[in-house]
């Protein structure tokens, strides 16, 4: 997916990756490796997996990247992130605006249009290709579905897979429904627009949908009763 976008010869200081972390991560490790950069043990990689990134990670961030390599070669910043606050991305938009050397950064979010245009302007920039994936195939199916199948869906959409440490013990996840909720939303409004494009008339629902992705974006809004108002709004079509 984003292979041909990562240039060991040449790699970029900064990537914004929008997608799924479960499959983009893998493709980032491997580009490591090909960098010569160890991603096990190696006090100069950092992986970090946060759901709300704030003011506090922000500064944590900066301190971290600006502080001595442990040794000669690169550093390297993982970062997947749901959401992050307005005071975080003003705090990232002066750490980017000064690159360093031998330090590189892969950012991992679920929808870029989430952050300020000023903040993706730093990055190389990678976004999913057009195309059927498995989020355009479930809208496909969604739309042609009655309500209380709708209804049924999103709330398997919305549940939260458990993981384990290394020991098999449970662990707290991501809280990751708000990132996959808004997923599906992108798809579900890039498919309905494709099925009515001769029928303008019908695109009424679509400021709905404009309303429920600003309220994904808000800590503390219900994901599942915000996306079961998508359910009951979009009509059904065979």
């Amino acid at each position: 997916m984003i292979g041909k976008h990562l240039n060991k010869d040449n790699p970029h200081h900064a990537y914004l990756i929008e997608g799924a972390r479960d499959e983009i991560v893998p493709e980032i490790l491997k580009f490591c490796e090909a960098l010569g950069v160890k991603t096990v043990g190696n006090p100069d990689f950092y992986h970090i997996s946060i759901n709300n990134f704030k003011i506090d990670e922000a500064f944590d961030l900066r301190s971290m990247s600006s502080d001595k390599s442990f040794s000669s070669a690169k550093k390297i910043f993982i970062l997947c992130v749901n959401s992050f606050s307005l005071d975080a991305q003003n705090v990232l938009l002066k750490m980017f605006e000064e690159p360093r050397e031998n330090t590189h950064f892969f950012m991992i979010v679920p929808d870029v249009n989430a952050l300020l245009k000023t903040l993706v302007s730093r990055f190389y920039l990678i976004k999913p290709e057009p195309g059927v994936n498995r989020e355009h195939e479930a809208a496909n199916k969604f739309i042609a579905m009655p309500l209380q199948n709708r209804i049924d869906f999103i709330k398997e959409l919305l549940v939260e897979p458990e993981e384990e440490d290394e020991e098999g013990n449970e662990i707290a996840v991501l809280d990751s429904t708000r990132s996959k909720a808004l997923k599906f939303l992108n798809a579900l409004e890039s498919t309905l627009h494709k099925k009515l494009i001769k029928n303008p008339s019908s695109f009424t629902f679509f400021d709905h949908f404009f309303k429920v992705r600003e309220f994904l974006r808000m800590p503390g809004s219900s994901t599942k009763n915000l996306m079961e108002s998508v359910a009951l709004i979009v009509p059904e079509i065979k």
